[in-house]
C-alpha cells in the first residue's frame, strides 16, 4: 500500500515536470542586457500590424499573437533559437510566449510589455 501512495504522488509530479514551460520571465533590463551581448537573439513582437507600426523596439519582428499557430514556424523557424517576447503591456507576451513553448521553441523568455522599455524606439 506504502509503494501505491508513493506512485500516486510521483505520476503527477512527473507530468507537471515534464510538462513544464521553458518560458522565462525578464525585465526590459534584463532583455537589452542579454540583447546587447548576443546578436543572435531574437526580439519579437506579438501586437497588431498597427502598433508595431506605430513604434516598436528596433530590430524587434513582428509575429502578432493571433498567427503564432500558424506562421511561427516560418517567422522564427529555429527552435533552440533565443527569443525574447513582447506587446504592449505584458498580457499577449504571456500568452504567446505559453504557445511557443507548447509548440517546442526551448529558450522563451517573456519581457512583458513596450510600456516597460526605457530605451529607444522606432516610430
Amino acid at each position: 500500500m506504502k509503494k501505491f501512495m508513493l506512485l500516486a504522488l510521483f505520476i503527477p509530479f512527473l507530468f507537471l515536470v515534464s510538462c513544464s514551460s521553458s518560458v522565462t520571465k525578464i525585465t526590459a533590463q534584463e532583455a537589452k542586457s542579454m540583447m546587447d551581448s548576443d546578436s543572435s537573439i531574437v526580439l519579437v513582437d506579438v501586437r497588431t500590424a498597427e502598433e508595431y507600426n506605430d513604434e516598436h523596439i528596433p530590430n524587434a519582428i513582428l509575429l502578432p499573437l493571433d498567427d503564432i499557430e500558424d506562421k511561427a514556424d516560418n517567422v522564427i523557424s529555429d527552435k533552440n533559437g533565443i527569443y525574447i517576447i513582447y506587446c504592449r503591456s505584458g498580457n499577449r507576451s504571456a500568452t504567446a510566449s505559453s504557445q511557443l513553448a507548447s509548440m517546442g521553441y526551448e529558450n522563451i523568455y517573456d519581457m512583458g510589455g513596450i510600456i516597460d522599455w526605457p530605451y529607444d524606439t522606432v516610430s
